[in-house]
């Protein structure tokens, strides 16, 4: 969980990221998605950390169905995975 503001700013990259990542005419709607996530991910007070593994699994699947369907690339879909993983696993 994010201890201070320099890592606080890795945390929000990470989903400034998946942002840039999605298709342009998609990104509105998943931005409205992603807001579910960031609030508990970055929440204050933070959240416990079962709870902040089961929203990052979450995430993921979510991630992994908008690569099925094309929204994101592969490649991007990896680099968030890594992310995720290092971050809230």
């Amino acid at each position: 969980m994010p201890s201070n503001k320099i890592d606080e700013g890795l945390y929000l990259r990470t989903f400034d990221f998946i942002r840039d990542a999605v298709l342009p005419q998609y990104r509105e709607r998943v931005a409205e998605y992603l807001v579910q996530y960031e609030s508990v991910l970055l929440g204050k007070p933070e959240p416990d950390r079962e709870l902040a593994r089961d929203t990052a699994n979450q995430l993921r699947g979510y991630l992994r169905g908008l690569n099925t369907t094309r929204v994101l690339g592969m490649a991007d879909l990896e680099e968030l995975d890594r992310r995720l993983t290092e971050t809230w696993l």
